[in-house]
């Protein structure tokens, strides 16, 4: 990689009576470290839209995906966290391997259930925009139908509002690649590209021995985003469309259903599928280019106080015009949702009784308590909203402005130190519930 670092921490188990989730499910939303995400209009020069900022929102919203997701705290960012894929996300029943999702399953909507055990990889959605037609099977000419489908089809969600819909595409035809200088335009190697990539990248545009019309470059169009948006049968068990190779670096697990790790086993599968008689080196060169031009600047971000009231501040911001024209569909779902990220804020500045921290206590109850007062603002928008009453809930969210401006940043910057952002205090938080949870499961005697 070129910048960044992977993720630190493993994922941590979801377990208890208060989830609906099987126990052992991890869903990976405690990492440290996460996806970092660009937006098309911001590296433009320019700001993200209402419409974007919506869909962002409605995306992180696990209402939108029905009653059992919403009650699980699943949302669309739970499979493709920021945009990116989610290699640890694994439910018992539903995954066969971390990284793999069954859609077809009964737990979020037993209609959709075809009986069988084929989770897939929630693909990463990095330059959605132009890898068209949609699903691994590409079984989906529009984004918009797509997801759409997802939303009812997968989740039995509630039929999203026209605006949603447009919102969710807005938002994610706004998520762009992480720039990759080790590419020049028209996908080629930029100068500065070692022997082994340079002689991958022959290979990767060399016919195939047994059929001179295929070549890898011939369905992984380099000049294309390494797509030609068709499917074809690489022996994987169907027709598949073909994937992106650009950020794939951090797409892994490989193939539509996960089996493979590594890009040394995909490179051995085509290997043996197409009779290429690759030598140990071909396949070490192929690798070689493969991870050149799937890299991408600084892959992970550091969670922190910032990063998480930045998020907020795009979620919240969309009530400036729900309110204005007193779409209380959108004003719901933002308070909700927002109310929702909160609240599990509020858990990183672990409070009083927790012994794994120690030291901070005031700052931390400061921290949560401002936490929670703007939970109640945002409550009192939705009330005024009820109401009728616009003037109020303007006046409320103004209130709730002027809080996230300068009070709420400054309680939580000071807790930071002694809150689950810290490494060592996450480790030995996590490390001391793993232990619990462990000791629960053991057979008593």
């Amino acid at each position: 990689m070129l910048l960044g670092s992977a993720p630190i921490a493993g994922a941590f188990p979801v377990h208890g009576h208060q989830t609906v989730l099987p126990a052992g499910t991890e869903l990976d939303e405690d990492a440290l470290d996460q996806p970092r995400e660009i937006f098309r209009s911001e590296a433009a020069g320019g700001v993200k839209s209402y419409l974007v900022r919506l869909g962002d929102m409605a995306f992180n919203a696990p209402s939108l995906l029905g009653d059992v997701a919403r009650r699980a705290g699943i949302s669309c960012n739970t499979c493709h966290n920021n945009g990116a894929g989610n290699e640890r996300l694994y439910i018992p029943g539903l995954s066969t391997r971390p990284g793999t999702f069954d859609t077809t399953g009964a737990l979020f909507n037993p209609r959709a259930d075809n009986g069988l055990l084929d989770p897939l990889t929630p693909p990463s959605l990095r330059g959605a925009r132009l890898l068209a037609p949609y699903g691994h099977d590409g079984r989906t000419a529009s984004l918009r139908e797509f997801v759409r489908s997802v939303i009812v089809g997968e989740f039995a969600g509630p039929e999203p509002s026209p605006a949603i819909l447009d919102a969710l595409v807005a938002y994610i035809q706004d998520i762009d690649f992480l720039p990759n200088p080790r590419l020049a335009p028209g996908g080629r190697l930029a100068a500065g590209a070692g022997e082994a990539e340079r002689r991958g990248e022959a290979l990767f545009s060399k016919p195939f021995p047994h059929d001179p019309g295929l070549s890898c470059a011939a369905c992984h169009l380099p000049a294309s985003a390494f797509v030609d948006h068709r499917q074809h049968d690489v022996g994987s068990g169907g027709l598949f469309k073909t994937p992106t190779l650009l950020n794939a670096d951090f797409n892994a697990p490989y193939f539509h259903d996960g089996r493979y790790d590594s890009y040394a086993q995909v490179v051995a599968h085509f290997d043996r599928v197409f009779d290429l008689g690759l030598a140990p080196r071909d396949r070490q060169d192929l690798v070689a280019y493969l991870t050149a031009i799937g890299d991408g600047v600084r892959p992970y971000e550091r969670d922190s106080v910032n990063a998480r009231l930045r998020e907020l501040n795009d979620f919240a911001s969309v009530l400036d015009t729900a309110i204005t024209t007193n779409d209380r569909a959108v004003i719901d779902l933002t308070v909700e949702t927002v109310g929702g990220e909160l609240r599990e804020l509020t858990e990183a500045f672990p409070d009083r009784k927790d012994t794994t921290v120690t030291g901070g206590e005031e700052e931390r109850a400061l921290a949560r308590a401002a936490l929670k007062e703007l939970v109640l603002e945002l409550r009192r928008i939705d009330a005024a909203a009820v109401a009728g009453n616009l003037d109020a809930a303007a006046a409320a969210y103004m209130n709730y402005r002027k809080l996230m401006a300068a009070t709420v940043p400054k309680l939580l910057h000071a807790a930071e130190p002694w809150s689950l952002f810290n490494p060592a205090i996450h480790d030995a938080h996590y490390g001391t519930l793993r232990q619990m949870l462990q000791a629960a499961e053991m057979p008593s005697r």
